[in-house]
């Protein structure tokens, strides 16, 4: 009940700044991407594919806003702006010297439901895969998956991923008579596969190939041809924290921002039978958020990783090591363990034991600069303090 409160008080906000504004969206081509995982990459595909096709593009995703080719950051932990943010950025997103603006959106389920998104006229709106996540703010994986269609509902086309498991849950609650799938496995019978496009591509795992469907689906859908696509995927880079290899050398280090079971099979599945010496995995999960998955993280982290280094990972007002106990549960004991609440210790200690051929796996943070310990957010960078470390090794 207290919730359906504060989303009506977001919704008169979101009125509001759209009004104060009046209603700037209508003058862009808007693209929505939402799921649980792989939308910031698959925003930032669809926005380096119209840039490099001439559009004026802008896009605001968990990394940052980029409006006309600046950067904007979007604070701790934000996605999706508030309503009075986001309709800033749309007014500065609009180009008067071109005939077509494109802006593309990542859009949490947070958002949905607290109506931030409220007035946005989206024409395009793609589905990655919707996972178990959220449980905490939505209670039912049923509700999580309405609150992502609500999305597609609003768009005049709709594209959804037709190898993800919720599929044929999808289909029942959409009518997709007007919609689009895309599918990386030929025998899915999808309106865009991988191998039917002949797409080529050095980007590593299955899981980047299948948001790379949903940038090139969306593309086509708004008349970019075949090959203007697959000349821009050809100098795509990921956005920072997705894989983002910092150090290698005698052994490698690698940061990925993979917070989400889903995400964790997904990564590690494709990294490992590519690493010659071992796989060292280091991780932690959020304090304050779905207590299930936890279990779960550590099963699936074991399943693939040699050894695990488990940390902090915005802790919040909880005890780190009832996290750690709680992802021991998933873990075979006889797995080689290691439990380092600090997440610079825990780091360290990783990078100490690592020997030729190794890869050190940091996860949960990727790009994010800071990270919260229970008194409110403190700077933090995986990526800096592991360079730090380098220096002193």
């Amino acid at each position: 009940m207290w919730q359906y409160i504060k989303n009506l008080y977001h919704l008169a906000i979101a009125i509001w700044a759209n009004v104060l504004f009046g209603f700037p969206g209508r003058k862009l081509t808007i693209i929505g991407v939402t799921g649980t995982d792989g939308k910031t990459t698959t925003v930032n595909l669809i926005y380096h594919i119209l840039k490099e096709a001439g559009f004026s593009t802008s896009m605001i995703s968990t990394t940052g806003a980029v409006i006309k080719g600046k950067k904007y950051p979007l604070g701790f932990h934000v996605t999706t702006p508030s309503s009075f943010d986001l309709q800033r950025y749309i007014v500065k997103s609009q180009d008067i010297n071109k005939e077509k603006s494109f802006l593309v959106l990542e859009v949490t389920s947070h958002s949905i439901d607290q109506n931030r998104i409220f007035g946005i006229p989206f024409y395009i709106t793609v589905l990655t895969n919707v996972t178990n996540e959220h449980l905490d703010y939505h209670k039912t994986f049923e509700n999580y998956l309405r609150t992502k269609l609500k999305l597609l509902e609003r768009s005049k086309i709709r594209i959804v991923n037709k190898d993800d498991d919720s599929y044929e849950e999808i289909k029942k609650l959409l009518d997709q008579h007007s919609g689009l799938t895309y599918a990386y496995s030929l025998d899915k019978n999808a309106d865009f596969t991988f191998d039917k496009e002949a797409i080529s591509t050095d980007l590593i795992g299955d899981f980047n190939k299948s948001n790379l469907m949903a940038a090139y689906s969306v593309c086509r859908a708004l008349g970019i041809t075949k090959e203007v696509i697959k000349n821009a995927i050809k100098n795509f880079e990921l956005p920072e924290g997705r894989l983002e290899v910092v150090c290698d050398g005698k052994f490698s280090i690698v940061v990925d921002f993979a917070h989400t079971p889903n995400a964790f099979e997904q990564l590690l599945s494709s990294i490992e039978p590519n690493i010659k010496g071992k796989l060292i995995h280091v991780f932690g999960c959020a304090g304050e958020r779905d207590k299930e998955k936890r279990p779960e993280m550590g099963k699936i982290s074991a399943k693939y990783a040699d050894i695990i280094v488990l940390t902090s990972e915005d802790p919040r007002s909880e005890d780190p090591n009832e996290i750690i106990k709680e992802i021991m549960q998933g873990i075979d004991k006889k797995k080689e363990v290691y439990k380092i609440p600090d997440r610079l210790d825990a780091i360290r200690m990783a990078i100490r034991i690592a020997k030729r051929g190794d890869l050190v796996l940091i996860t949960g943070k990727g790009h994010e600069k800071s990270m919260n310990l229970g008194d409110g957010e403190v700077p933090w960078s995986d990526r800096k303090e592991i360079l730090k470390i380098l220096k002193t090794v």
